[in-house]
């Protein structure tokens, strides 16, 4: 029998997280599909993500997601992300985050990664697989965009669905924010070619739209009006909270996993709570990458992802060992310091 080779432990900074994924987007979107398929086929262990929150700022929390993932990605991990939407008025950003990766072999973490880059990568390359997916079953793509809620989650989103063969003749952009709207018009004027406009009314926008991205920080329910998507849009509703039970009920639903989904009173929770069934969830993105799932043309079609750990497992991975590859890896020296069991 092999004795185990001596643990190293690595960090690896955004800038190096953000040189392997930035230009590599649709590597990253195969990256996520595999993992959705390992979690599909039963491959992957992914509990409850634990929420902390403070009773003194209800509106901030820390969420922990640990998981593991077998086959290529054959990796145990958690990560640890904050969400503190007083940080933007502040200039910091809302979200912050490390991934820890530990060997599935010892259990000894073997790296540390900064987490905030990867997450919103894999967020952006669930929405852009979704979106590939259910406009391949429907038969069209999209050709108008609108994005309610413009931070870095809506701008990952838009470049993975370009790096995915969207084009847009038009797009739209609302947020509660007049200066966030237009600095993100400013941002879409650098990459489009499309007209771009910027709606000062919610349902101005969707009613624009043939895909709508919600990436907000919603905490309920805001958008209550079934008929504002009467035209049947796919709606990828990523920020989770945006959309009221009538406005579900009203759509066709896909989530990446249900059960997942169905907590923190999220829109399709509170449709759960409201109906007291789930009848109203088509299926997970497993089955939907499976042509198991009908997508409709005659109702809206929204994509609600919770977010899995598992993907978060293998975006990271995928950075480590390129940087592994490359031999680019920070190790730190004696990070593990008590190996003799006496010394």
């Amino acid at each position: 029998m092999n004795s185990p080779k001596t643990p190293s432990f690595s960090v690896v900074p955004g800038s190096q997280v953000r040189q392997v994924l930035h230009g590599d987007e649709r590597q990253v979107t195969r990256v996520v599909e595999q993992a959705y398929r390992l979690h599909g086929a039963g491959r992957t262990v992914n509990p409850d993500s634990y929420f902390l929150r403070f009773p003194e700022d209800a509106a901030s929390r820390i969420i922990a997601l640990p998981a593991s993932a077998s086959g290529d990605v054959g990796v145990h991990g958690i990560k640890w992300i904050s969400s503190f939407p007083a940080n933007v008025p502040a200039g910091l950003p809302r979200a912050s985050a490390v991934l820890v990766l530990n060997d599935p072999d010892t259990g000894f973490p073997f790296a540390c990664l900064e987490s905030s880059i990867i997450s919103a990568a894999r967020t952006a390359a669930s929405a852009a697989l979704a979106a590939v997916a259910i406009s391949s079953r429907r038969g069209a793509r999209a050709s108008r965009v609108g994005f309610f809620g413009t931070g870095l989650i809506a701008r990952y989103i838009h470049t993975y669905l370009r790096a995915n063969g969207f084009e847009f003749d038009e797009l739209g952009v609302h947020d509660r924010s007049p200066e966030y709207a237009e600095s993100f018009r400013g941002y879409l004027a650098r990459t489009e070619s499309g007209a771009i406009t910027v709606h000062e009314k919610p349902e101005e926008l969707i009613r624009s739209a043939d895909l709508v991205v919600f990436a907000t920080t919603a905490g309920v329910p805001h958008v209550t009006d079934p008929a504002w998507f009467q035209h049947n849009p796919l709606v990828l509703h990523v920020s989770l909270r945006d959309l009221s039970p009538e406005v579900v009920l009203s759509a066709c639903n896909v989530t990446d996993d249900v059960e997942h989904c169905l907590k923190a009173n999220t829109s399709l929770h509170l449709t759960e709570q409201r109906t007291g069934n789930r009848d109203f969830i088509a299926g997970d993105m497993p089955a939907l990458l499976d042509g198991r799932i009908d997508c409709p043309v005659d109702r809206p079609i929204v994509f609600s992802p919770f977010g899995l750990g598992v993907l978060d497992l293998a975006v990271g991975k995928h950075v480590h060992d390129a940087l592994a590859a490359s031999e680019r890896l920070h190790t730190v020296p004696d990070f593990f310091s008590e190996l003799d069991r006496y010394a």
